[in-house]
């Protein structure tokens, strides 16, 4: 199955010379580094409903197969708190829905707050919410959502458990849907870690699993160079 590697974002002027060409200017990131990576996390929608222009800027510029993974808006997250959103919730993917028409969108992260504790209810409500046809990926910040019972009903919508790094969190390695979504946020990773990532990609890829996995990104290029060399690898 196919293995898609990438930073959470791509607009990142530090990222110059060892990523980015000097002679590349910033309204040719995205395309100069869909050159070298397959996938890209975008935070840019937890803040705003991205206009449809923008969006088809994003396509023209990547090769078909690059995908978009969208970060769920921070009203459906955090104002709302998965709660009474029908309305937003159609409101924000018929926003995004250029991606999904163009087939560039990859899975939509919910990146949910800290001091949300588990709710059962509250979260199979909201996943009965969701669209047909996209892939999701939840990312838990509260110790209580890390239980079986999380697990099965994530498992029986078919979305994935989101397996973040954290120094206040560990996420085990529970795989609920037929893809997994890493989000590898350490500075940095030395070399025998970074060949343990590639061998567990390879696993997963090869068991029938797509496999998307996002560096951190935002201050140096470390991040999009260990996407580029897991892409290679694995």
């Amino acid at each position: 199955m196919a293995v898609y590697a990438g930073t959470s974002g791509f607009a990142y002027p530090a990222w110059k010379p060892d990523f980015y060409p000097e002679n590349v200017g910033s309204k040719k990131f995205l395309e100069y580094y869909a050159t070298r990576l397959n996938c890209v996390e975008i935070n840019y929608t937890y803040r705003q409903l991205p206009k449809a222009a923008t969006l088809q800027n994003w396509i023209a510029a990547t090769p078909e197969g690059f995908l978009f993974a969208p970060k769920a808006h921070m009203k459906l997250t955090h104002i709302l708190r998965l709660r009474n959103a029908a309305e937003f919730t159609e409101v924000f993917f018929r926003a995004i829905d250029p991606l999904h028409s163009a087939k560039r969108m990859g899975p939509v992260l919910h990146q949910l707050p800290p001091n949300l504790k588990c709710d059962l209810p509250l979260l199979a409500d909201y996943l009965a919410l969701l669209p047909v046809g996209l892939r999701f990926a939840f990312e838990f910040r509260h110790q209580s959502w890390l239980s079986e019972p999380v697990y099965e009903l994530l498992a029986k919508h078919g979305v994935c458990l989101c397996l973040a790094e954290s120094d206040k969190l560990e996420i085990p390695k529970v795989f609920t849907a037929n893809f997994a979504y890493f989000r590898l946020r350490k500075g940095d990773y030395p070399e025998a870690e970074r060949k343990r990532i590639a061998e567990q990609v390879r696993e997963l890829s090869s068991a029938g699993r797509d496999v998307f996995v996002f560096f951190k990104h935002e201050d140096d290029p470390r991040g999009a160079i260990y996407a580029e060399e897991l892409l290679k690898d694995a």
